[in-house]
């Protein structure tokens, strides 16, 4: 706890309300255009503390506003405390770079005279320790911090001189940490730029060109893709047959064969690829179709609660690959007016998110803003193609329109050209794929230990800075008590001053009233 723990040789305790003046602002009345347009005073509310240093501030208010309401003009280098705030903001400590007003949420801690040779150390002090802070606050539901609190608050106090060398170290290392979490920052940016790289090169076939060259004689992929064409008209041909029998009808020539439509494909204009490739489109190569949920309204409680996964866009978008969770199920009424895909299908998005992939890792439905891609499996291997999706993703995007929901249609996937190798090419180009891709995974683990790391021994040189463990002490060194000494003093002539001041201004105001000026808070070498 704050102010509980024991101090090194020649460092105090002291309460914040005794180095510096404690004050708040206040809201000028919303709304009211006198207080707000054309503004040229700087206004900090309390969200703004997040950062360590408010340099620049956006919103202002106006001079009038200042001097007809109880708002402050505080001076530069003031620290400001975030009393009220949700989330992690309250507690939060910022120094003031500019002169500003600001509102009831923000605590004012002034510096000034001999006490402002304190602000640097004490900045750090409640910086490292804003969870401590934030724990003192008050309330029921938002519980917030006052005036009180921080004016109770303690930090300790180190010889002056420890106290700069103390302040150097941490700005040192602190600089050090910066450089080093700026260069981290930059890595997963690189990551992806080399995860499309990878896909770029394994669409050209250059990943596996040295493969090629030693198997010359593998059945070219335009064999494959014939063969596969002739499978899937058999196929055809047999359910219609089945039809026809179900209808007691029987064919009395082979003219009903004219009805079958061969997937339509313009390869023309496209990149050259390895002689052993060739283009085709998704409907050429399996099963393309959107997922089915007819019944209105979709979020009727009778089609959920059964047995069967129900997958949705956003699923897909975080299953990195694979979709081996789901949230949803659908009732066997839901199963009805929808269908169930098998396990391997690929799940393209053509609402929200356009053109996300992932590869069902159990049987599911899903609703028409999804298309599922069924390969055939003697001859396409469906990895290869979510790895491709990914490279075409972004072209993708460019048909959709500019609407609030972006969409594309199945039509546009229906003629998206693949480029097609054999199948064990394929299958040594996903190999290839997902090693390169493995590395950049390591990185990424690597990447989040080290930022913890970081995190951690930032904490660590900060507590051993308040142990009185990071700099040397020096016995020579005047104490703290003695700076102390001096800045009570300092401020009880100033009390002096002031009341003195406040009398005189008493007897002759009614003589000669002066004009409002913006109140700002008084403190040695801010009068």
């Amino acid at each position: 706890m704050i102010g509980s723990v024991a101090l090194p040789l020649g460092w105090v305790w002291v309460r914040i309300d005794k180095v510096s003046n404690v004050g708040t602002g206040a809201t000028p009345l919303k709304g009211n255009p006198k207080y707000y347009e054309s503004g040229a005073v700087s206004w900090v509310t309390s969200g703004l503390l997040n950062e360590l240093f408010i340099t620049k501030v956006e919103e202002k208010i106006t001079e009038l506003a200042v001097k007809e309401t109880n708002a402050k003009v505080f001076p530069k280098h003031t620290l400001l405390v975030a009393m009220y705030g949700e989330g992690k903001t309250r507690g939060k400590v910022s120094e003031l770079l500019v002169e500003a007003a600001t509102n009831q949420a923000c605590a004012a801690l002034v510096f000034g005279g001999e006490a402002s040779k304190l602000r640097p150390f004490v900045k750090l002090f409640l910086q490292k320790n804003y969870n401590d802070i934030r724990r003192l606050s008050s309330g029921g539901v938002q519980p917030n911090l006052n005036l009180g609190i921080i004016k109770a608050t303690k930090v300790p106090i180190p010889p002056l001189n420890e106290q700069r060398c103390i302040v150097a170290k941490i700005e040192a290392l602190k600089a050090r940490s910066q450089r080093v979490k700026e260069e981290l920052e930059a890595i997963p940016a690189l990551l992806d730029q080399f995860r499309q790289s990878v896909l770029a090169a394994a669409f050209r076939g250059d990943l596996t060109a040295d493969w090629r060259e030693k198997n010359p004689d593998v059945e070219p992929a335009s064999v494959l893709l014939e063969r596969i064409r002739a499978e899937r008209r058999r196929r055809w041909e047999e359910a219609e047959l089945e039809k026809m029998k179900a209808q007691g009808k029987t064919p009395k020539d082979d003219k009903w064969k004219e009805k079958y439509k061969e997937p339509a494909a313009d390869t023309s204009n496209l990149p050259a690829i390895p002689k052993s490739w060739t283009w085709a489109t998704l409907p050429e190569i399996g099963e393309l179709n959107r997922g089915k949920s007819k019944h209105r309204p979709r979020n009727d409680p009778a089609l959920f609660g059964g047995s069967y996964p129900f997958i949705q866009t956003g699923e897909i978008r975080s299953a990195n690959g694979v979709i081996s969770n789901f949230s949803q199920t659908y009732s066997e009424f839901g199963l009805k007016q929808s269908r169930l895909w098998s396990k391997g299908t690929l799940c393209i998005t053509i609402a929200a998110n356009i053109a996300e992939t992932a590869i069902l890792g159990f049987p599911a439905c899903f609703p028409d803003s999804i298309v599922g891609f069924l390969p055939e499996t003697s001859g396409c291997d469906v990895r290869f193609v979510e790895f491709f999706m990914r490279t075409a993703k972004n072209d993708l995007e460019r048909f959709a329109p500019a609407t609030a929901q972006k969409n594309i249609n199945l039509e546009i996937l229906r003629v998206v050209a693949i480029p097609f190798p054999p199948l064990e090419e394929q299958q040594k180009i996903i190999a290839a794929i997902e090693r390169y891709f493995s590395i950049a995974e390591a990185i990424e683990r690597m990447l989040s230990e080290n930022s913890e790391q970081i995190q951690h021994l930032e904490q660590s040189i900060l507590a051993k800075a308040f142990q009185g463990e990071l700099v040397p002490q020096d016995p020579n060194d005047e104490p703290a008590s003695v700076l102390l000494e001096r800045i009570r003093a300092e401020r009880e002539k100033l009390d002096t001053k002031k009341k003195a001041k406040g009398k005189t201004e008493k007897k002759s105001c009614k003589a000669k009233p002066e004009p409002a000026k913006p109140e700002q808070l008084s403190l040695p070498g801010f009068e």
